[in-house]
């Protein structure tokens, strides 16, 4: 893959030209408009195009191949921070940080409307909550389905927070998205290239976790298969690897965010709960990711831990996340940072 620079003074003209002259020789082309310039991405086998005869077009500042496997997803290909909306908020650029919350698993229609409607008191920006649940175990508790989907959606009207919720195989990619707002890959299926497929498809919005066993390199590279088919709009979460540490439930990698953030233009999001396991370590690592750079913390919170159907014990009660956000919001502000009201 190669990147070609236009000049900031590029017309419109100009870079079409170069799009039909990339696409007359096979390439497929990513654009991407910055506030300063224009890249057009050309991806393919480099040998059959004359780079030079491209540098030599109207409005071609520069071409450079792009080194790294990751290709869309470097920082090479852009170096500004993708941000995009995540309903009244914005994730990534630096700056801002988003809050996800809720549940592990959507158990009944009052337990997750009673949960979103404490989490957005809290401060909270984004509602999180399973319908379908990847477990270790065949006989655990595996989620409501499409009825949880609805309730989901329900608590969504009641709070105004869009819904970020697992999908687990390419066939329910559009049932979710009839439902859900942002659409998330687990840890489990990090590397389940078909619904990577399917979710860049779908253009919707992707969480992505990072494999319990997988390389930085091997996440970002899971990444580039969603944004090849133009969706841009991809989060990493980083939410611990597997160790031989035995204390947590993982080993949490705060090394990830900031080296992710070095590495590619994509936000990054944290997740404590699953990354220590125990409600008594979340607040701890959830104030590192901040101070380390994460553009949002995705926290299980549940009304009652003690009775919950799954990930009980890493779940914060309300008014302990309550009081987490606030702790974060000073640490933020410590570091020229903000968690918007």
């Amino acid at each position: 893959m190669m990147i070609v620079i236009m000049r900031a003074e590029a017309t419109m003209r100009e870079k079409s030209a170069v799009i039909a002259r990339a696409e007359d020789f096979g390439f497929k082309v990513h654009l991407s408009d910055g506030k300063e310039r224009t890249i057009i991405g050309i991806i393919g086998d480099d040998r059959v195009i004359n780079r030079d005869q491209i540098e030599r077009m109207p409005g071609v500042e520069r071409v450079v191949p792009i080194l790294k496997p990751f290709k869309l997803a470097s920082r090479e290909f852009r170096a500004e921070d993708t941000t995009f909306p995540l309903g009244n908020h914005t994730i990534g650029g630096g700056n801002g940080i988003v809050v996800m919350a809720g549940p592990c698993s959507v158990e009944s229609r009052s337990q997750i409307i009673e949960t979103a409607i404490a989490c957005k008191e809290a401060g909270a920006h984004v509602l999180r909550g399973g319908a379908f649940k990847p477990r270790t175990s065949p006989y655990a508790f595996q989620g409501m389905g499409e009825e949880g989907l609805k309730y989901l959606a329900e608590a969504r009207e009641v709070t105004g927070m869009p819904i970020v919720t697992e999908v687990m195989e390419p066939a329910l990619v559009p049932l979710v998205c009839e439902y859900a707002d942002i659409l998330q890959i687990g840890a489990r299926n990090m590397q389940n290239y078909a619904l990577l497929h399917a979710v860049g498809e779908s253009q919707y919005p992707v969480l992505l976790k990072r494999g319990m066993s997988s390389l930085i390199e091997e996440w970002l590279m899971c990444a580039e298969y969603i944004l090849s088919h133009g969706n841009t709009r991809v989060m990493l979460c980083e939410r611990g690897i597997r160790t031989f540490e035995t204390y947590t439930r993982n080993t949490f990698d705060i090394n990830a965010i900031p080296v992710a953030k070095h590495l590619s233009h994509l936000p990054v999001v944290a997740d404590p709960s699953h990354a220590t396991g125990k409600w008594e370590y979340v607040a701890a690592a959830a104030k590192a990711s901040v101070a380390a750079g994460a553009d949002g913390v995705i926290i299980e919170v549940h009304p009652r831990p003690e009775e919950a159907m799954s990930d009980g014990g890493q779940s914060l009660k309300p008014e302990k996340f309550a009081k987490l956000v606030t702790q974060m919001k000073a640490i933020a502000q410590a570091v020229g940072r903000d968690i918007e009201a």
